[in-house]
């Protein structure tokens, strides 16, 4: 076990899936005590007992409401006396062009991956500063840092995660805050799998996989290994990083 995450005291938001329930893994994994939240109570008890001898609360709530992202920081105080790290990873992800994209979209997916990666974060470097520091990863995305085609929510919402840890890490590493974030490429997740057996989606899908270098998509698992790094003792030094895990996207 890897001593860079034993003890630390973690939050993962939207933990139940994907990106952030490979994190949730890797994280017991090292030894972290946890805090998961999500919309998805069952998914969260789930994991829950999947991770059967690890430290584990489980928060069940909206990061885009204030109650329920200071709930979330305030779960890991009172279960384990402090945060040190925070993943803000819960998120939506809708793909749609200006033309299509209501302004209900708009809003929905700036409230969810705006907002509540901000409010999150608020809350977090809040007791982080009072406490001798912590590490904070935001989660964003490929399109978080060049355009792409039929991202014209998703993707500046997305800039809004790479820009807070740029500004945050700036702001609060006087108070030894590290905030960083990972831009991942198109993974494995659920929802991708899914897209395999929908109409189209195998053609859309190997066009997605033609667009990365390394000839493939990612897997969750690969993306949680990243923030591990970023999140630990081992990175003490790396700050205001926007850290690609995306098979050499960025990099054409």
């Amino acid at each position: 076990m890897s001593a860079a995450l034993a003890g630390l005291s973690c939050v993962v938001t939207g933990a139940a899936a994907g990106i952030g329930r490979a994190t949730a893994v890797r994280f017991a994994e090292e030894g972290a005590r946890l805090v998961l939240t999500d919309l998805d109570e069952p998914g969260l008890a789930a994991l829950r007992a999947e991770l059967a001898g690890a430290e584990v609360v489980t928060v069940t709530g909206d990061v885009a409401e204030t109650a329920d992202a200071a709930a979330m920081i305030d779960a890991a105080v009172a279960a384990y006396g402090r945060i040190d790290v925070l993943v803000a990873n819960a998120g939506v992800i809708p793909l749609v062009d200006i033309v299509t994209a209501t302004v209900a979209d708009w809003a929905e997916v700036m409230r969810v991956d705006g907002l509540g990666m901000f409010l999150t974060c608020k809350y977090a470097v809040e007791r982080m500063k009072d406490s001798g520091g912590g590490s904070i990863v935001c989660v964003s995305s490929i399109s978080g840092v060049a355009g792409q085609k039929g991202q014209a929510t998703y993707g500046p919402a997305k800039f809004v995660a790479s820009g807070l840890a740029k500004h945050l890490a700036v702001e609060w590493a006087a108070h030894g805050i590290r905030v960083n974030a990972v831009a991942p490429g198109t993974i494995r997740t659920e929802r991708v799998r899914r897209l395999a057996v929908e109409p189209g989606g195998a053609e859309y899908l190997a066009a997605i996989v033609r667009m990365h270098p390394i000839g493939r998509l990612g897997e969750p698992a690969e993306v949680a290994a990243a923030i591990a790094f970023l999140a630990g003792r081992d990175a003490s030094f790396v700050t205001g990083v926007v850290f690609p895990v995306d098979g050499g996207y960025l990099a054409q």
